[in-house]
């Protein structure tokens, strides 16, 4: 490390008189200490800033993917016309999680950096159970879904409604539905042999994602709630993500209908020949009647 710093030096005067916009930007996002030493001196070797800005870094990442991370499901939705292969219970228990992860983020005052793509997601979360329930001939349960989420927004965001503790405890069972958000998704896969149209982009990007939680959450948030939701997610995202490479080339459920569809139904080799010579007329034989 001391090597990289001794290497970065001759960068000081540009770092030095970076303008003040970018300069109020870096101290927002690490701190005026970790911005002197990490910017300002180009020191590398400070451990905690290190991990600090890596974990910001991380973090702003993943708030920046998570803002398209549902957009190719959403597209193959609309272009499909179809939910096959997406469970409804999968994202209404997903959508659920995130909401009370989100309100509990938000009143406790922890860093954007920690917890922003939980609102991006939720939003595209909210389109794609829509999508599902109206695919599946369910409008109105989409209505009534929509409906049902506004209530809680209000009451989860509002403290007068609901105190810090019960939120708590929302929270506890909020990591529970996140990880159990996975197990139709995953059943649903292994009892249709195919993924449908999930998107492999969304489940990828959802395992990167969660991975990288785990180590922005040890870093900046002292919550074993949140960290243990993280975990047990990524191992859920695993078992998802391993499924998408099983059945990566694995026909749709549609699909195989109309292979059968479209199978040749095999004759019987007696009932061809039977049928063969039952359309071939019988010649008469020569007769030996004299004619007179």
């Amino acid at each position: 490390m001391e090597a990289l710093r001794t290497a970065l030096q001759p960068l000081r005067p540009i770092t030095n008189a970076l303008p003040t916009p970018i300069r109020d930007l870096g101290v927002s996002i690490i701190g005026d200490t970790c911005y002197k030493t990490l910017v300002l001196q180009l020191n590398p070797t400070d451990p905690e800033c290190l991990k600090l800005a890596i974990s910001k870094g991380l973090g702003i990442g993943i708030i920046g993917a998570s803002s398209i991370v549902k957009v190719p499901q959403i597209v193959k939705l609309v272009q499909s016309q179809s939910s096959s292969g997406i469970s409804f219970l999968s994202y209404l228990l997903e959508t659920s999680s995130y909401l009370i992860s989100l309100a509990y983020n938000f009143r406790n005052g922890f860093p954007f950096s920690t917890y922003g793509e939980t609102a991006l997601i939720l939003g595209q979360n909210v389109i794609i159970t829509v999508l599902v329930l109206n695919y599946s001939g369910r409008a109105s349960m989409a209505a009534l879904f929509v409906a049902a989420l506004a209530t809680s927004v209000v009451t989860l965001f509002n403290g007068g409604i609901l105190d810090m503790q019960t939120l708590s405890y929302l929270q506890a069972g909020a990591g529970v539905l996140g990880v159990a958000s996975k197990v139709p998704q995953i059943a649903a896969i292994y009892q249709q042999g195919g993924t449908g149209q999930l998107s492999a982009f969304t489940v990828f990007n959802y395992l990167a994602g969660s991975l990288s939680r785990i180590f922005t959450t040890l870093q900046e948030v002292d919550d074993k709630l949140i960290l243990y939701g993280f975990v047990a997610g990524f191992t859920l995202n695993l078992v998802l993500a391993a499924q998408m490479v099983y059945y990566w080339n694995a026909p749709s459920a549609k699909a195989r209908g109309k292979m059968k569809e479209a199978a040749p139904v095999p004759a019987a080799a007696g009932g061809q020949s039977s049928a063969v010579s039952s359309a071939t007329p019988k010649s008469k034989g020569p007769t030996t009647r004299r004619r007179g």
